[in-house]
């Protein structure tokens, strides 16, 4: 006898999520389905090693129009990917595996780092990070609710 489901979580094309291991309060997202990974926009990323581990310091920008907010980040690098850009150009980029929360549910995910200078969204939520957990309604944003005050 099978068991019945229940529905998951509604999502809209863009969403606010935090990245706490980050330390980044709220970055808003846009959720694409065609991305199979999540990438986060990464200026003047430095490559080090520490204790014999690859790691990467970086910024975040949670906010496009509001420079000023930045995050210093340092993570170790999980993996190097290459992934195809949004010009169809294949790059070699770092992979950093930090928790997202969304929905008020938090889980880790796959991360590439790039710089998305000309794009809109400072992060792109890819589909492995939300399969299995949400759907997405692309006729909506914001399903999972405004940013967060401070």
């Amino acid at each position: 006898m099978r068991t019945r489901r229940e529905p998951l979580p509604v999502i809209g094309w863009r969403e606010w999520v935090a990245l706490p291991d980050l330390g980044v309060e709220a970055i808003k997202v846009k959720v694409d389905t065609g991305a199979r990974t999540s990438s986060l926009h990464a200026p003047g990323m430095e490559f080090f090693e520490r204790e014999g581990e690859d790691w990467v310091r970086f910024v975040v920008h949670p906010q496009r129009d509001r420079s000023p907010e930045a995050v210093a980040v340092e993570a170790p690098i999980a993996d190097r990917r290459a992934v195809r850009n949004s010009g169809g150009q294949e790059e070699m980029r770092p992979v950093i595996v930090t928790d997202v929360e969304l929905h008020g549910r938090r889980w880790p995910i796959e991360v590439t780092l790039t710089r998305r200078d000309s794009m809109g969204f400072r992060m792109l939520l890819g589909r492995q990070a939300i399969r299995k957990r949400f759907t997405v309604d692309p006729g909506v944003s914001f399903r999972a609710g405004r940013r967060p005050s401070r």
